[in-house]
C-alpha cells in the first residue's frame, strides 16, 4: 500500500511528512554542500588506486612470465648441454677404453718378450750347468777310475786316451 496515498499523510501533524520533508532537507544540503562530488572523487580515487594496482599486477605478471619463459629455455639449454657433455663423456670412456687395450696388449707383450728372453737364458745357463756337472762327473769318475788302477798299477792305454778326449771335448 502506498504512504503517500493515505488519508492525513499531508497533514501538518503527521510525523512521516515532516520525516520526509527532514530527508528531502537533508539531501538538499548535502547536494548543496557537494558531497556527492566527494563521495565520486573519493570513489575515482579508489577506482584509479585499485586500477594502478591490477596495472602492477599485471606488469608483474608479465615480467613473472618472461622470466618462466626465460628460465624454461636456460633449462632446455642446460639440458641440451648436460646431454653433450654426456655424449662427450661416453666418447671419451670409449677412446680410454681403447687406449687403455692397446697399451695392456704392449704391456703384455713387452713382459712375454722379456718372459721369453729370462726363459732363454735360463736354458742357457741350464746347459752350461748341466755341461758342469757332467764334466766335474766325468772327471770325478776319471778320477776314480784313475785311483782304482794305480791302486791296481795296470793302465789301459785305451782308457787314458778316452780320458784325454774327454778333457778336450768338454773344454
Amino acid at each position: 500500500m502506498n504512504v503517500f496515498l493515505k488519508e492525513g499523510f499531508f497533514a501538518l501533524d503527521s510525523s512521516e511528512l515532516w520525516v520526509g520533508i527532514g530527508l528531502l532537507l537533508f539531501f538538499a544540503i548535502l547536494l548543496w554542500a557537494g558531497v556527492h562530488k566527494l563521495v565520486a572523487g573519493q570513489l575515482d580515487a579508489k577506482a584509479a588506486k585499485i586500477q594502478g594496482q591490477l596495472d602492477e599486477a599485471a606488469r608483474l605478471r608479465a615480467e613473472a612470465e618472461a622470466l618462466l619463459a626465460q628460465i624454461r629455455a636456460e633449462k632446455a639449454e642446460a639440458e641440451a648441454q648436460a646431454a653433450a657433455m654426456l655424449k662427450a663423456a661416453e666418447a671419451d670412456a670409449r677412446l680410454m677404453e681403447v687406449e687403455a687395450k692397446a697399451r695392456l696388449e704392449e704391456t703384455l707383450k713387452r713382459r712375454q718378450a722379456l718372459a721369453e728372453r729370462r726363459i732363454a737364458q735360463a736354458e742357457v745357463r741350464a746347459i752350461a750347468e748341466v755341461k758342469t756337472a757332467a764334466a766335474d762327473l766325468a772327471a770325478r769318475a776319471a778320477e776314480q777310475i784313475l785311483a782304482a788302477r794305480l791302486a791296481g798299477q795296470t793302465t789301459d792305454p785305451l782308457l787314458d786316451a778316452a780320458i784325454a778326449q774327454i778333457g778336450a771335448r768338454l773344454n
